[in-house]
């Protein structure tokens, strides 16, 4: 077995007991199976493309980090996850803030994502060019998990409160996606050239 694929059997084990542990006593059940869904879609489609469609090491890695920030929010809801009161100490905020860290990761991933997309296709001429898409994509992504967070909260009413994990704050949606925008612009500005060297070593696709 190669490093390679050591690190990816290591991530995805680590992952998926992470899943499975989250799922044996979670703090709200539909709560948990709403933030977990991303997670459980990308394991079982990372496995079925690793082959056909192998992913950098960057994004790999960055892919396992996300499903776990998912996976911890969905355990406790965003509002309740240990870490955020240590960090809402730390910080003097108001509010727990891990649902912020979840927001900053919808941005920093996705955009790597639309990323590794476009440039191993060749859909898109010029990192700059490249950059600016993929931070759109990371937006645009944003804006429709908002978009599913207000259908949640139309159709499940109080039921929904842990999953928008707002804790009375009325700016809650457009506090999200700035973090996502920060998360993507981060992502583009710093490890664009370290994707650039990893995905030197793919043909497009």
């Amino acid at each position: 077995m190669t490093t390679r694929e050591t690190l990816n059997t290591a991530l995805a084990t680590t992952v998926l007991a992470a899943l499975i542990v989250s799922g044996l006593a979670p703090y709200d059940r539909l709560t948990w199976l709403m933030e977990v869904l991303p997670a459980m879609i990308a394991l079982p489609l990372i496995a079925a493309t690793r082959k056909s469609y192998p992913l950098t090491t960057l994004l790999t890695v960055l892919i396992a980090l996300h499903c776990l920030v998912l996976i911890g929010g969905g355990a406790y809801t965003y509002a309740r996850v240990p870490v955020g009161f240590w960090l809402q100490d730390m910080l003097g905020t108001a509010r727990n803030p891990y649902d912020k860290i979840g927001h900053l990761m919808q941005g920093f991933v996705p955009a790597m994502i639309a990323r590794e997309i476009l440039l191993r296709g060749d859909y898109v001429r010029g990192r700059r060019m490249a950059g600016f898409l993929c931070i759109c994509v990371a937006l645009a992504i944003s804006a429709a998990y908002e978009l599913i967070e207000w259908a949640a909260a139309v159709a499940l009413g109080q039921g929904a409160d842990e999953f928008l994990g707002t804790q009375g704050d009325v700016w809650d949606t457009q506090s999200d996606m700035l973090m996502a925008l920060i998360g993507a612009s981060i992502a583009i500005a710093l490890l664009a050239r370290w994707h650039d060297r990893q995905l030197a070593k793919f043909k497009p696709v």
